[in-house]
């Protein structure tokens, strides 16, 4: 594919968010690349649960320092391409390279930016007139992927191989989500045993990452059977179904002292007291989702037994690069979760089907340029 091919035009298709739950499809200018970004023409872009949260609620999106609502942003963030257009002093990337992104640059400039935790930016959604620090966290405080094309700075950017798809690469992030949680909890499993807790697309592609990362038993709970038997493929080695039995008392006959690490998927009051009820002393709890509103957990349980519990956010400290590279060794397969594809103009059904679970849907993915 040559350059001239590749030339982006002056204008592209993209959805803003008006009111909640309210898009509009619009002709936006194509934005212009700065200093150490690039222009990005997207070929594919997964719908993500954060995205139902931002066009219905707001958070965790930023916009000029406030809710995202009628400030001509577009939302969406896992998303794939092709690099189209070069900033000053890009010299590391080409145009014609197919790449997938990171959601979160960062500033660059802060405490926890210095410390790789771009995704806890002290600066988060400081980019606009008045306080403008550099952050960029594209579908979340800048403009997203659900359009035709998108900016990137370079330090987002990952390569993808010729061999892979554009919707599987466009999973990558997805998988990178789980990468992060399981090095926060230390990232060494091999021989150990881990739970995860709801299939959804985290859950499912952390069953594949700890697998690759040599967990010893890895466990999936959750409450749909097909969901736990893509898990089991991906490499789950026992699924539990929670409407069948206690997935705690399951877990505790396997494991009598409890699990060493487990990771929360599932995000509700339920699930955090699971967590914390099957693993084991001096264990290790992540919370990759979180309940929308305040919930009671058996605190001193954790605290008796010396239970560590971390949250994380996004899917930091180059995770997506790490969970890229188990992918294009082909350790798991992705694809397993993709289950529709539909064009730019379809947005509203692909969000339907994803937030209804229509025809069991699990991860809907976009196609902007069809």
């Amino acid at each position: 594919m040559n350059d001239s091919m590749l030339a982006p035009p002056s204008t592209m298709k993209a959805w803003v968010l008006k009111d909640p739950t309210e898009l509009e499809l619009v002709d936006k200018p194509v934005p212009q690349p700065g200093r150490a970004e690039v222009l990005v023409r997207i070929d594919a872009v997964a719908v993500c649960a954060t995205d139902l949260e931002v066009i219905q609620d707001g958070p965790p999106a930023l916009i000029q320092g406030g809710a995202p609502f009628n400030k001509n942003f577009t939302p969406g963030h896992e998303y794939m391409g092709v690099v189209a257009a070069l900033g000053e002093g890009v010299d590391d990337w080409a145009i014609g390279d197919r790449v997938t992104v990171e959601i979160h640059a960062g500033c660059g400039r802060c405490r926890r930016c210095r410390e790789g935790m771009y995704t806890s930016c002290l600066n988060y959604g400081a980019n606009y007139e008045g306080n403008d620090k550099g952050h960029r966290a594209n579908g979340f405080t800048t403009d997203g992927g659900f359009a035709q094309y998108a900016v990137n700075h370079v330090n987002t950017l990952v390569r993808v191989p010729d061999t892979m798809s554009d919707e599987e690469a466009a999973l990558v992030v997805t998988a990178g989500t789980s990468m992060y949680g399981f090095t926060e909890l230390g990232g060494l499993l091999a021989g150990d045993s881990v739970a995860i807790l709801g299939p959804g697309p985290i859950g499912l592609l952390a069953a594949a990452v700890a697998k690759s990362l040599g967990a010893g038993t890895v466990i999936l709970t959750g409450t749909r059977p097909d969901r736990l038997a893509i898990g089991a493929k991906l490499g789950a080695d026992v699924t539990i179904n929670a409407r069948e039995e206690d997935a705690v008392a399951a877990v505790r006959r396997l494991f009598p002292g409890g699990v060493d690490f487990v990771l929360d998927c599932a995000g509700t009051e339920a699930s955090i007291n699971e967590a914390i009820g099957m693993v084991n002393r001096g264990g290790k709890i992540c919370l990759a989702a979180f309940p929308h509103v305040p919930v009671t957990v058996d605190l001193p349980h954790a605290v008796r037994n010396n239970v560590y519990v971390y949250g994380i956010r996004g899917e930091g400290k180059s995770a997506v690069r790490r969970a890229m590279a188990f992918m294009a060794q082909r350790r798991f397969d992705a694809t397993l979760i993709h289950t529709h594809t539909f064009g730019l103009s379809a947005l509203p059904e692909a969000l339907r089907y994803a937030r209804e679970r229509v025809d069991n849907a699990i991860k809907v993915v976009v196609r902007p340029q069809d």
